[in-house]
């Protein structure tokens, strides 16, 4: 499928669509056909999902491998890990006779199908459930029904650190009891980093070094520009070399803000010369999530407020609890501030960068910056 706007913001749609990251796709095949699962690390947005399917795009060019791709970021507990985990198992190796047969369905007796319509559309659908009672033998199913089919697969587990939230003990060694002797290879892949790293490096966790750690850092300025170019000169416009760099820079070139406002610029059909038209893209972005925005300053207390309003005013905080960053912006006493900070690490407003702490979404500090 060729796009108007080739730019696009969310799924995988080819290596033509794809920015760079050949030696993170190189490096991450070469572990999989190596017989090695994977961790790959970075915040959100820089593209971790979209190098696991151009990945999996390059492997499923080979006939002997089979690749699945499972998000459990909505997930609660082992059950609907296990419902989620299931749903996109079941069926994918089968051939056409067992299909037929359906020794999936007889394989794993824990998973039910359920008909259901849709109250607008009437059309059906079908999904699987999981009986809560027998979820951990429905869950050692699903690994057995892996070891029982010769195609080489590929499971990639996108916010796998969300299995450290669930409240049943002991999750993360019956995960690994099955990992650990499945033929599958697994991606893990993770945007609480703090998190992931404490599950893959600490000796007191059960995946302690199961896997091969491949942090993901961003696209190069030159690789992203020649990329980004490359779709403008086909539509027989310019995009100065001066204006991306001012993009690429004010948003620390986090893959989803770059491509975001390279959309917005492509969409706008002129030549792109000035640094004012990186402005005023900026200000329709913020001005369309405005509502969210104001909703988020809301919900939070007080000193959380001042603390986030005074990272985003300074981009980048190597110690909020100085003495000299909490008199220039009028905040509390330093216990308070590290109650606050506290506070925003873990509703993932802020986080802990390589120079410092910054907000975590960019076109929010851009909102904050805008109304100081």
């Amino acid at each position: 499928m060729k796009f108007r706007n080739p730019f696009v913001l969310a799924g995988y749609h080819g290596p033509e669509y794809f920015c760079d990251r050949v030696a993170e796709t190189k490096r991450l095949c070469s572990a999989i056909r190596n017989e090695s699962n994977v961790t790959l690390l970075s915040p959100r947005r820089y593209g971790k999902t979209g190098l696991v399917m151009n990945a999996f795009d390059r492997l499923s060019r080979h006939a002997e491998y089979e690749t699945i791709y499972v998000d459990i970021f909505g997930t609660q507990n082992l059950a609907e890990f296990t419902k989620v985990l299931s749903a996109a198992v079941i069926g994918r190796l089968d051939t056409p006779l067992e299909k037929v047969g359906g020794a999936a369905r007889r394989l794993i007796q824990g998973v039910r199908p359920v008909l259901s319509y849709d109250d607008a559309s009437g059309k059906p659908s079908l999904t699987l459930n999981v009986s809560p009672a027998q979820t951990e033998r429905t869950l050692a199913d699903v690994f057995d029904y892996l070891k029982e089919h010769d195609r080489r697969t590929v499971i990639a587990i996108d916010e796998f650190q969300q299995i450290a939230e669930y409240p049943e003990k002991g999750i993360e060694a019956v995960l690994r009891s099955h990992i650990q002797f499945s033929p599958a290879r697994f991606i893990f892949a993770g945007s609480r980093q703090h998190i992931m790293r404490d599950m893959f490096t600490s000796p007191k966790r059960p995946f302690y070094q199961s896997s091969l750690m491949m942090p993901i850092d961003v696209i190069s300025e030159d690789a992203y520009y020649d990329f980004a170019n490359g779709f403008f000169r086909k539509s027989g416009r310019k995009l100065s070399r001066e204006v991306f760099g001012a993009l690429y820079r004010r948003f620390d070139g986090i893959t989803w803000y770059v491509q975001a406002l390279l959309w917005d610029f492509y969409a706008s059909g002129e030549d792109i010369t000035s640094v004012g038209q990186l402005d005023e893209a900026v200000l329709q972005r913020v001005l369309s999530n405005e509502y969210d925005q104001q909703r988020v300053m809301e919900i939070l207390p007080d000193g959380a407020r001042r603390l986030l309003r005074a990272i985003a005013s300074e981009r980048v905080v190597a110690s909020p609890q100085a003495s000299d960053f909490i008199s220039k912006h009028g905040l509390r006493a330093a216990s308070s501030v590290k109650t606050s900070l506290e506070m925003l690490v873990d509703k993932e407003l802020v986080y802990r960068g390589g120079n410092g702490y910054v907000v975590y979404d960019r076109l929010l500090a851009e909102y904050l910056r805008m109304r100081q």
